[in-house]
């Protein structure tokens, strides 16, 4: 696992290629996402926004979902938004080696984004 600088993220733009969530496999993810996931060791996290889709009721009726993870002193909120301001899920994170302060990413379609790659 590495450093993610957040402003290193923004590079991607858009995407080329689409990866299937395997714990969900309605779900995709870009390139944007995995390059995340693979640098702070975090494919749990997609993972989390694949099972919601699945288990939370309040989340799969939402088509555009905000997901925001704040970390703090290794602990971390997960939350999931509308994108208009309504909170409709979270989940407290017991442990996370999350390398930076938090992340917003995005979920609409079927597919897990970044906010650069919409």
């Amino acid at each position: 696992m590495t450093d993610i600088k957040l402003a290193d993220l923004h590079q991607f733009t858009g995407t080329e290629q689409w990866y299937r969530n395997p714990l969900n496999q309605n779900v995709l993810f870009t390139e944007g996402a995995k390059y995340v996931a693979d640098q702070a060791g975090a494919y749990w996290l997609l993972d989390e926004i694949a099972l919601a889709q699945l288990d939370v009721a309040a989340v799969k009726t939402e088509g555009f979902q905000v997901w925001k993870l704040d970390v703090e002193t290794n602990r971390a909120m997960l939350s999931c938004g509308n994108g208009n301001g309504t909170q409709v899920y979270a989940k407290k994170i017991a442990f996370t080696d999350f390398p930076a302060p938090g992340i917003t990413l995005w979920f609409t379609d079927k597919v897990i984004l970044l906010p650069s790659e919409y």
